[in-house]
């Protein structure tokens, strides 16, 4: 089922209300105690490929998010090589640490038929960062679905349609929180508006860590 939130409230269906189909939001799938420990483990992963600040292309003005990954491979993104996947951290040279058991049990739960994904992206959001409307395009296998899991504060995020100026809607994201974008949902350009700071309750995580599991390569 797909569910929305109000601003101030429990979760509302909202099959029919304007957002694509394929978008699932399964709130509260990790507790108040597995979104701590899988936030531990994160930690562990990021003291191996400590976060760092990517660059858009050609302009290099940098993010607003700092970034790390885990996996196979990592996405990354500078001024001269543009968006893209690499094996290795940019700036320490060695491969991206394993991927946390618990986001491989979560990608076998929601998309079972699928092969396991290549690549976790791991966004940090302090106050004040935002995500800029996109669509997850660097990737060989659009017939996969993109998973993201959010820890600490909550955000709003926006998803539109296929094109930049198609009509949008926002969808309250708490920690904890799964979003499922398959099929149609796939295509549809999103972002994050604003992170609501000081609403998480994560023992050592300051702002908001949002967890993006992806298929890189065709199987």
């Amino acid at each position: 089922m797909v569910v929305n939130r109000n601003d101030d409230g429990p979760p509302v269906p909202a099959e029919g209300a304007g957002l694509p189909d394929g978008l699932v939001l399964m709130p509260g799938h990790f507790d108040a105690a597995a979104a701590a420990a899988l936030w531990r483990e994160i930690t562990i992963r990021l003291e191996a490929a400590p976060p760092f600040q990517p660059t858009m292309p050609r302009t290099g003005r940098p993010f607003s998010v700092r970034m790390s990954n885990c996996g196979s491979l990592g996405w990354v993104s500078d001024r001269d090589g543009g968006y893209r996947y690499e094996a290795c951290h940019p700036l320490t040279g060695r491969p991206w640490p394993a991927m946390p058991e618990a986001l491989l049990d979560l990608w076998r739960l929601v998309a079972p038929a699928a092969p396991l994904p290549e690549a976790c992206l791991v966004n940090l959001y302090a106050a004040g960062s935002r995500l800029g409307l996109h669509v997850d395009a660097d990737e060989e296998d659009f017939g996969q679905p993109v998973v993201s899991v959010s820890l600490g504060d909550d955000a709003w995020f926006r998803i539109g349609g296929p094109g930049r100026r198609d009509p949008t809607r926002r969808v309250l994201l708490r920690s904890g929180d799964v979003l499922v974008m398959g099929g149609k949902a796939r295509r549809c350009h999103h972002g994050i508006d604003r992170i609501l700071a000081g609403t998480g309750r994560i023992a050592g995580l300051q702002g908001r860590c949002n967890l993006t599991l992806r298929r890189v390569r065709k199987a």
